[in-house]
């Protein structure tokens, strides 16, 4: 039996190392991107009915990128808050160049 990780800051390596397929981590912007974009549209609107596909857009893609490239159980199962952060830690490192989509460039 594996170790439980104690701190985000030992977390955020073992979740970029079960992201480590670029088309995972493409997945994962795109349905953190379609996240966000529900979010704002149900603020301008003014309808919390888009706040309903949060969880399938962002958990679909992931869990699409997982189960079908990574070949591996998603880390939020575990960790289901530090996994929150650490979608968008990597969503916004992806974007600004901090790390890159193909992690054998990290």
């Amino acid at each position: 039996m594996k170790e439980k990780i104690k701190s985000y800051k030992d977390f955020y390596p073992f979740y970029l190392k079960q992201h480590s397929n670029k088309t995972c981590r493409l997945l994962h912007v795109i349905g953190t991107t379609i996240v966000l974009a529900l979010a704002l549209t149900s603020i301008i609107h003014l309808n919390p009915y888009w706040l309903i596909f949060i969880p399938i857009s962002g958990y679909g893609f992931a869990w699409v990128g997982h189960f079908f490239f990574e070949k591996n159980k998603p880390a939020t199962f575990q960790y289901p808050l530090w996994s929150l952060k650490s979608d968008f830690k990597m969503y916004f490192d992806i974007l600004s160049g901090k790390i890159s989509l193909d992690a054998t460039k990290d």
